[in-house]
């Protein structure tokens, strides 16, 4: 059955209202410390909801497979707070400018979500936006490699979400998945995602 974006955003405003609690990508793997709060550095990425077909989606991204970091992962649009973006929601709205051609005019930002710490010391703060016009997205050269959508209704759903571990630094890291077509949505975007629907879930 498909969902019109406007259908959760009560939902949506009732789950942005709980408090914040915070997650990392240490959640999975209590042996290994958080990073000091003075070590981290902030970003922001834009969780975009839009319409697909009568049906609500989340826009995503595969990063450039030429990038020196994190090559081909799937990801969010963003990034880094800079100097001159003031808030990471300044960042979100910006960064999906520049890498998928979302104007900053068509995203009605409906609020926050719990901050990340990531394993390379970011605090990444996820902002959700409605997309409210239709727009002609285009990614970024040498940035973004594709541009994808998931239903919201597939990412709600907590059950599809699996728990996978690697070696990293000699040690198991443990992680979550949530697999997707031909897409592996995995690590601090996934946790996010996941994050995302554990509150919604408090809303039903």
């Amino acid at each position: 059955m498909p969902y019109q974006t406007a259908e959760y955003l009560a939902q949506i405003e009732t789950a942005l209202g709980l408090e914040l609690t915070g997650s990392s990508d240490f959640d999975l793997n209590k042996g290994r410390p958080n990073p000091s709060k003075s070590a981290l550095r902030e970003a922001g990425v834009l969780i975009a909801l839009t319409d697909i077909n009568n049906e609500c989606h989340v826009l995503l991204t595969k990063r450039s497979a030429a990038l020196k970091h994190h090559p081909g992962q799937v990801a969010f649009a963003g990034g880094k707070v800079e100097p001159g973006d003031g808030t990471p929601t300044a960042t979100a709205l910006r960064e999906a400018e520049e890498e998928i051609a979302l104007p900053q005019k068509a995203v009605k930002v409906l609020g926050q979500l719990s901050p990340h710490v990531t394993i390379t010391n970011f605090r990444v703060t996820p902002v959700l936006g409605q997309v409210t016009a239709q727009v002609d997205l285009r990614p970024e050269t040498g940035e973004v490699d594709e541009i994808f959508s998931v239903p919201l209704s597939f990412l709600l759903a907590v059950e599809n979400y699996q728990i996978c571990k690697r070696r990293y630094l000699g040690v198991d890291r443990f992680y979550y998945t949530i697999p997707y077509g031909p897409y592996y949505i995995w690590g601090a975007t996934a946790r996010m995602l996941r994050g995302f629907a554990e509150r919604m879930a408090q809303c039903n």
